[in-house]
């Protein structure tokens, strides 16, 4: 039986901010040994009504062929293999689709578009992420990095903060990271405070164990998405990593949905965004590693 293929899925609709997102991608899939899939998804709702069914091939083809030259200069560049795919329909339904598919490892998108067909970022880029098969990275800001030395992790009080520090332990394995645990602390309630510190405690134990670098830093704040955002910048983070579930109470965490929505439009550093998996047993500690 051949061996199952790795795919990295790229969103391209020919912008800027959609090619820095593919040269980003590039280590990503040379550490993790994956194809790069190119896919670009002609949104029905861009065409013009009034192009014939012959007008609306002949985009169709033209679309292809500069997918097909970006995917050879791009396998030329980065030394890896590279896939397209040009689907009609509406763009988060389609990578959605795509990534279930190949069952890829991860999406990397650019986070910035422009009119007409090229449209990819609002609500288009949300959905992605919130319904998206495997992890999600955004790429907002326009500055390349070629590794990845310092990965944030804000913490909460979730059970889903198991889910993100594995996966930042697999990530900071392979690009010798530095892992930043964070927490902002938005209440002086001390039983949630320190609940919060004992979890990171227990959290860095775990990480330091797995022969990782790791840091602890309590932020102070209202603005959840804005004291993560200053802290990454000042640490010169390549990478924040959060979770993208609605949560249930206040009471409960520190780093709710709508909080994470802002970090990912306002963050010019990438945002890898997981998804939770479903809950079997809400009542487990999320203190068992």
């Amino acid at each position: 039986m051949a061996a199952f293929k790795n795919h990295i899925l790229v969103p391209v609709d020919f912008s800027d901010q959609s090619q820095i997102a593919l040269k980003q991608s590039y280590n990503l899939a040379r550490l993790t040994k994956a194809d790069l899939t190119l896919i670009n998804v002609i949104d029905e709702s861009f065409q013009m009504p009034f192009f014939s069914a012959k007008e609306d091939k002949t985009m169709e083809k033209k679309i292809q062929k500069a997918l097909e030259k970006l995917a050879e200069e791009t396998s030329l560049e980065a030394g890896i293999n590279v896939n397209t795919l040009t689907v009609k329909g509406k763009v988060y339904e389609e990578v959605q689709k795509a990534a279930k598919k190949l069952k890829c490892s991860f999406i990397v998108m650019g986070t910035n578009g422009s009119v007409g067909f090229k449209k990819f970022i609002g609500s288009n880029a949300l959905r992605v992420i919130r319904e998206a098969p495997c992890p999600v990275i955004t790429i907002k800001g326009k500055k390349h990095r070629t590794g990845c030395k310092n990965i944030i992790l804000p913490l909460d009080l979730t059970k889903e903060t198991k889910e993100k520090v594995s996966k930042a332990i697999e990530i900071a394995n392979l690009f010798g990271s530095t892992i930043n645990l964070v927490s902002v602390l938005t209440t002086d309630d001390e039983f949630i405070v320190n609940k919060l510190k004992r979890q990171m405690n227990q959290v860095h134990e775990f990480i330091v164990e797995h022969n990782i670098p790791c840091t602890i830093e309590f932020l102070h704040g209202s603005e959840i998405s804005e004291e993560i955002v200053g802290y990454s910048k000042k640490i010169k983070a390549d990478l924040i990593m959060i979770m993208t579930q609605e949560e249930l109470t206040w009471t409960d965490i520190m780093f709710i949905s709508s909080s994470a929505q802002q970090l990912i439009n306002e963050s010019e550093i990438p945002v890898l965004s997981i998804r939770p998996k479903e809950k079997k047993d809400t009542t487990a500690s999320v203190f068992q590693y």
